[in-house]
């Protein structure tokens, strides 16, 4: 049975940067992101690695991969995680994100999982739900 849980993340770092042709718009970009997760995901500080295609200044998309390392519901461990995303002109960002299989260590091995977060321009501290298996 899976198991859910949730709680906010906050980001500390965004560094950001244009690759490609020097076009105002599309372009596409890189970006280097360091997140702390609190709740049922416990790591003080991510890696993470975005890439961002703009349609326009505010509109577009993203993937990414992001590494947690801290706990799970009290299970300590590292995993992987895949995400992929949209942001529009109302300032919101969603993204759905899934453990990418082969990549959790420790107690957490064996982990499957996917989730999703929705951020709102302005907040900084952004609630994501989890939903998982251990095997």
């Amino acid at each position: 049975m899976p198991v859910k849980t949730s709680g906010h993340f906050t980001y500390a770092d965004w560094t950001e940067r244009a690759v490609g042709p020097g076009a105002d718009h599309p372009k596409l970009a890189h970006a280097s992101v360091a997140n702390s997760f609190t709740g049922g995901i416990q790591a003080a500080r991510t890696t993470c690695e975005y890439t961002i295609g703009y349609g326009t200044a505010e509109t577009g998309t993203f993937t990414g991969m992001e590494l947690l390392a801290g706990s799970l519901d009290g299970r300590a461990g590292t995993f992987v995680v895949e995400e992929r995303g949209s942001f529009g002109t109302d300032g919101t960002v969603r993204c759905t994100f899934e453990v990418v299989p082969g990549t959790a260590t420790g107690e957490l091995t064996g982990l499957r999982g996917t989730g999703s977060f929705t951020a709102v321009r302005g907040e900084s501290s952004i609630p994501y739900t989890f939903e998982y298996d251990l095997d």
